[in-house]
């Protein structure tokens, strides 16, 4: 009972214990909800009408772009520069995807199966023309040949038809490549629905129609006075604040920035080869060379040389190999070696071994028939038995039918697998292809199966070219770097403001150079790669004013150093930023009024010539109905051409105020053309012209959707 009183007695402070320790575990629940959603805040490359897209899935569409383009080019990786594009063109179609179907959603559009199916039977879309499944005869897509491959993966994907594992590797690629091309099909597809909706929606009428004719109708040959804005001083013109303000609220959406952008300074020091670095590349290479002229396993050397180049014991056309390698072959006879050489174009020590040179076929066409088994030893044994029943007689059609296949007639040309890698499996493949005559078969046995392969027809010979290119760049050393490094961050160490830089970066060799309006989306600075650090700095960390940490960048090869110096935030940009463009405006406008009073009593072109700073210039062919260049004053000037409206041949007309100057002229001669009006052309004609307005349509879904792009923060 004692201490049911005592705890009675303390109530009132219990109740508060108890409602600060269920504030702290709600505080805490709410802390931990506000780090959670920030973190996947931080995880988001972008948003699209306030949907996200988070970092993974961008990623995963990176990498099926990525494969698709691998699989294109016939290569295993990609450069950064590729890899950056390949970034940049997912995002493009993500971006235009979410952009048109969110437009396309509200108005009911879709793309059906069904018209889908009939855009491939006509084949006649280029991205199509593309594919793998293009007839080597016609070179057009043939939707025979993909409703083939995809019922042989089905086959595949069964596991009622056996092949080698290299095989199935491809056909894999193959299968994910056409996936991802249908849906780029779709997404195309629903586009043009769209803008084919919006142009069709964009309609003129006959009255309009009458006055874009009548404006193209008559031709008229001009003699021009012009006096450009340029003959009237500055100092003349005075302009005072309050005009400046009130022009500038009447021209604010000219200085709207829909995106942020940053004004900078920067130094950037390429780093390259000293004297004694380039001296010790071309001992070196003279040493490769004398190897190479004297051995003929040339493979083995060049493996070992770290060329640029690999080399597979295959003919190839020039096609093969870079412009400058291309310049030398048939400078060199077969079984000669030409260098080491420089050169310069792509900082290059080259040497050139020709083994030989021959006319073969670009194309040729080839039936196969992929043979597994349980074991190798089995699929040796079938195979052995498929050839031996093909040397009796028996057709490739009738055999691949027997193992699930079609063996359909399928041409290799020298664009295929040029400019690849090319493993030991694969140049045996295409060296039997490209040995045997027309109707001739052979019978390749490989590590995971066989493949009985015959050739159909060969066609267009070209030279083709076996031969050994040792490509070396003329590297800088660790030692040429370390003293770059040094001198730089020095130099970085004792000039700590943009002042101290702006005043000494001359002084020690150093260029400090000027970037105004820099985009978050642009990857690089100064057309630097791997600056994604410094890029990140600048938008995500540096306030006006500041100066950066010294970036290597490049691949491995630049030094940076970045300042701030201004950040434009999306908006309208203040006055005092675009004070000067404003004043300029008016100083143009006010020029025209003090030359159009001045030649407001001129009468004649004679008249006009007469008049201080007037340029005499004779113009042709001008229509109302088209914009008219002037030379005298290097500006198109849609209001000259306007002025022609109704004028008769001898009028004198003017002023007329321009972009770039004043005008008067006098109309010499008029020509009207023959043609016959035809509204309904001509109604077309002017619904066309303002279609053109459509030109920005995706600028303008992109704005409304309120894109957010950080991709920098990533990638």
């Amino acid at each position: 009972m004692a201490a049911l009183q005592k705890i009675r007695s303390k109530g009132g402070l219990l109740i508060v214990i108890i409602g600060l320790g269920l504030f702290a575990f709600i505080a805490e629940e709410f802390f931990r909800s506000i780090e959670t959603t920030a973190n996947q805040s931080r995880q988001q490359v972008g948003k699209i009408y306030g949907k996200n897209l988070s970092t993974q899935d961008f990623q995963s569409k990176v990498e099926s772009y990525e494969n698709v383009v691998k699989f294109m080019r016939g290569v295993t990786s990609l450069t950064e520069q590729e890899a950056t594009a390949a970034r940049d063109q997912v995002w493009q179609l993500y971006v235009n995807k979410e952009l048109i179907g969110h437009e396309a959603q509200k108005l009911g559009l879709t793309v059906t199966d069904g018209e889908l199916q009939q855009v491939l039977n006509e084949g006649t879309l280029p991205a199509l023309q593309q594919t793998p499944f293009s007839n080597q005869e016609t070179g057009r897509f043939d939707a025979a040949l993909l409703k083939n491959f995809l019922n042989e993966y089905d086959k595949l994907q069964s596991g009622t038809e056996q092949v080698p594992q290299q095989l199935q590797e491809y056909y894999a690629n193959l299968y994910n490549y056409w996936k991802f091309m249908e849906q780029n099909l779709r997404d195309q597809l629903l586009e043009q629905k769209y803008q084919v909706l919006l142009y069709k929606s964009i309609l003129s009428n006959p009255v309009e129609a009458k006055q874009d004719f009548e404006g193209n109708e008559v031709k008229n040959n001009i003699s021009l006075v012009a006096f450009p804005y340029s003959i009237v001083p500055d100092a003349n013109i005075k302009v005072s604040d309050a005009e400046i303000e009130a022009k500038y609220n009447e021209t604010k959406e000219d200085y709207r920035n829909y995106l942020e952008s940053r004004d900078i300074k920067y130094i950037s020091v390429a780093v390259t080869a000293s004297e004694k670095d380039q001296a010790e590349l071309t001992e070196e290479m003279n040493n490769i060379a004398t190897k190479l002229a004297q051995t003929d396993d040339v493979a083995s050397v060049v493996r070992s040389s770290n060329s640029l180049i690999t080399y597979a014991p295959l003919p190839v056309t020039k096609n093969a190999f870079p412009a400058d390698i291309q310049l030398q072959l048939d400078s060199i006879q077969p079984g000669t070696l030409k260098g080491p050489y420089r050169n310069a174009g792509d900082n290059t020590e080259n040497i050139i071994k020709l083994i030989a040179k021959t006319q073969a076929p670009d194309s040729i066409m080839f039936q196969q028939i992929q043979v597994g088994g349980e074991t190798p030893e089995e699929a040796h044994q079938r195979a052995d038995s498929i050839y031996a029943a093909l040397q009796g007689g028996a057709t490739m059609k009738e055999l691949a039918g027997i193992y699930g296949q079609t063996a359909d007639s399928t041409w290799l040309t020298s664009a295929q697998y040029e400019r690849s890698q090319i493993d030991d499996e694969n140049a045996r493949f295409i060296s039997a292809i490209n040995s045997l005559g027309n109707g001739q078969t052979t019978n390749l046995s490989f590590a995971g199966g066989n493949i009985i392969l015959k050739v159909i027809a060969r066609k267009n010979p070209v030279t083709k070219y076996d031969v050994a290119v040792i490509k070396r760049t003329v590297d800088f050393s660790k030692e040429t770097y370390s003293k770059a490094y040094n001198d730089f961050s020095h130099f970085v160490a004792t000039n700590t403001t943009l002042k101290d830089i702006e005043q000494n970066a001359a002084k020690e060799g150093y260029s400090l150079l000027t970037r105004n309006e820099l985009y978050n989306n642009e990857h690089y600075i100064a057309g630097i790669s791997n600056t994604r650090d410094a890029l990140k700095w600048v938008f995500d960390e540096a306030k006006p004013g500041d100066i950066s940490p010294l970036y290597e960048c490049g691949d491995n090869d630049h030094l940076l150093l970045v300042a701030l110096t201004k950040v434009h935030k999306e908006g309208y940009r203040p006055l005092e930023e675009v004070k000067e463009l404003v004043r300029a405006s008016i100083v143009r406008e006010k020029k025209a009024d003090q030359l159009a009073q001045s030649l407001a009593n001129v009468k004649s072109v004679a008249e006009a010539q007469a008049v201080q700073g007037a340029v005499t210039d004779s113009i042709n062919d001008i229509y109302f109905g088209q914009d008219a260049f002037i030379k005298a004053t290097g500006s198109v000037e849609p209001a000259l051409s306007g002025s022609l409206w109704e004028e008769q041949n001898g009028s004198f007309v003017g002023p007329v105020k321009g972009n770039n100057g004043v005008y008067v002229y006098q109309i010499l001669d008029q020509t009207k053309q023959e043609d016959e009006f035809n509204d309904k052309q001509q109604e077309e004609r002017a619904a066309q012209l303002h279609a053109r307005n459509l030109n920005n349509l995706l600028s303008d879904l992109y704005i409304k959707a309120k894109v957010v792009d950080k991709r920098y923060l990533f990638f």
